[in-house]
């Protein structure tokens, strides 16, 4: 039985990743970490909070007193670090939370893992797990090489810097200190749970309330998409089975153009219109409610300024993780986005108190 510290725990893919760990791993007590910061939604553990083997704790990464007192208190043996500012326009706009979350809060953790685990009496069997993202590796040409585990680091925003400074503060404790860690480097993620202000969620909820849907640029930029239950698996496969002290990168084989994405996902909102009659009737502002006119999702497609900065392409070579671990991605972009479409469209009123602010309440 293991004992896991998960932080960030109430955010999208830490949620998820709780919700999956258990189901794995059903005799493991799991404490979470989170705090319940604008994207912190505490919803997302409703169904578990009263349940024994979980225990949920709302403070901060940078805190350290706090995170040395749970991991004592809870003696716990594996660390599993998704905590993070995420959003690359408000890292833009405001980097100095992305420094503090980032940089500060990791070291933070590292401190108290190396004090409880290694400086307190020592507990051999120990694990912190980094998730980190492929935005740390900068940009690629659309014939470059898909980024690997060897890739210089060339971040290119204020949030994939402060990733970047992250995973060497990571690498730095396990050659300096000794300290077992392992880290994780991901494509973009999507799903159930993922907070509005992200691309397809937004592009969704904006679909169904007929609003544009704002496209960068030309939206010929290209990423990798990675379905967060495989993205959940990788990380397990990681902690469970992955060298100490290596990095994996964890991506989806899904490289799409920002353009097709929305149009995929305008043409499978426009078939569940068709299909089921009562979408009209709740959401009567979609163009997708109305055949008296264009009634496709796409006439909302609005072409925007172009972010600073933005990178052109990423791509993840999987290879390490695929050869060594036996990782494979379970979901293609298509079977992916028709569940992650049907689960906003099932989990209405999930989405709707972020919106109206009331799941901060």
């Amino acid at each position: 039985m293991k004992r896991v510290l998960v932080t960030g725990a109430a955010g999208f893919i830490g949620a998820n990743f709780v919700h999956y760990w258990h189901a794995q791993n059903p005799t493991d007590r799991i404490v979470a970490l989170d705090a319940l910061t604008y994207a912190g939604n505490k919803n997302n553990l409703s169904q578990i909070l009263e349940q024994d083997w979980f225990e949920f704790i709302q403070g901060n990464i940078c805190d350290l007193a706090l995170v040395a007192s749970l991991l004592q208190k809870h003696q716990i043996d594996t660390l599993i670090h998704f905590a993070a500012e995420s959003h690359v326009d408000r890292s833009i706009t405001a980097p100095d939370a992305f420094i503090q979350t980032n940089i500060v809060g990791t070291h933070t953790l590292l401190k108290a893992a190396k004090s409880h685990w290694l400086d307190g009496g020592g507990v051999p069997e120990h694990l912190f797990h980094h998730v980190s993202t492929d935005e740390i590796y900068g940009t690629l040409s659309a014939d470059d090489p898909a980024f690997s585990e060897t890739t210089p680091h060339a971040p290119n925003s204020p949030y994939a810097a402060s990733k970047a400074a992250s995973d060497h503060l990571v690498r730095a404790y396990h050659h300096t200190y000794g300290l077992n860690v392992t880290t994780s480097n991901c494509s973009n993620n999507y799903g159930p749970l993922q907070f509005p202000e992200k691309l397809l969620p937004l592009c969704l909820l904006n679909i169904l309330s007929g609003k544009p849907l704002p496209i960068y640029g030309d939206g010929m930029q290209i990423r990798d998409w990675l379905f967060v239950d495989d993205h959940c698996r990788g990380i397990e496969l990681v902690i469970k089975h992955g060298r100490r002290g290596e990095t994996y990168n964890i991506g989806g084989n899904n490289e799409w153009t920002n353009i097709d994405v929305v149009s995929l996902l305008c043409e499978l909102v426009d078939s569940r219109f068709a299909a089921d009659a009562s979408l009209a009737t709740r959401f009567p502002d979609s163009p997708c409610a109305n055949s008296a006119i264009d009634n496709s999702a796409k006439s909302l497609i609005t072409f925007v300024e172009d972010r600073p900065g933005h990178d052109t392409r990423y791509a993840i070579d999987a290879s390490r993780i695929s050869n060594e671990l036996g990782y494979a991605p379970r979901e293609n972009f298509q079977t992916g986005l028709n569940k992650t479409v049907d689960w906003y469209l099932g989990n209405e009123s999930w989405w709707r108190s972020i919106l109206d602010g009331s799941y901060r309440s």
